[in-house]
């Protein structure tokens, strides 16, 4: 029984640590949490900061609402309490990339500030920038690529976000984007004004 208690957690001893890891990738790991309605363009710019990183030695990992719903979260709908589970394996997701020091950038919509404080609180607020992808309503309707939109008018999608459910608008993000007036490009090097300071290592 001894014997069985000294090697109760033997894994945990001398397992690398974040920091080690951050030392090797010689950056800094965060989620950057982007958070707005379905349409605002938090995906597109996930994909192009992907890429500036990318071009720029950063080692990252894009979090979709999508990916994640076709994987992990595959036995979820979109009632409240699944989707405040949704975000909570995200976050435990994100946290897990950050421990591996890479940066994670998470694109949902995240409509309520419990479930943002939740993912904040599972991430570290030192480690959270959330980033407020803003577009008015009409400006993401008239986007609807994948005609979420058109159906959640017509009633046959419940509970969609900005139609049948609120989205609550941040208080304080740390970063606002207003993506109905910035193009792309100009988005994108408006985030990463604001998050090499916090990502960049000594390199």
């Amino acid at each position: 029984m001894d014997a069985i208690k000294k090697n109760s957690y033997p894994v945990f001893y001398g397992m690398l640590k974040r920091k080690d890891k951050e030392r090797l990738s010689k950056q800094h790991a965060k989620a950057i949490w982007m958070t707005g309605l379905s349409g605002s363009g938090k995906t597109t710019l996930a994909i192009r900061l992907e890429c500036k990183l990318y071009k720029m030695g950063f080692f990252t990992q894009i979090l979709d609402g999508d990916m994640i719903r076709t994987g992990i979260s595959n036995d979820l709908g979109f009632s409240e309490n699944d989707r405040k589970e949704n975000i909570r394996r995200v976050a435990e997701a994100a946290k897990l990339f950050l421990d591996c020091g890479i940066i994670a950038i998470c694109c949902f919509i995240s409509p309520t500030r419990e479930m943002r404080n939740t993912a904040g609180k599972i991430i570290g607020k030192k480690d959270f920038i959330e980033v407020y992808v803003n577009a008015p309503l009409d400006v993401c309707e008239k986007r609807d690529a994948k005609g979420l939109y058109k159906k959640a008018r017509k009633g046959n999608l419940k509970n969609f976000t900005g139609i049948g459910a609120p989205y609550e608008i941040p208080v304080k993000p740390d970063i606002e984007l207003r993506t109905d007036i910035l193009s792309v490009k100009k988005s994108v090097e408006y985030i990463l004004e604001k998050i090499l300071p916090k990502i960049k290592s000594q390199r």
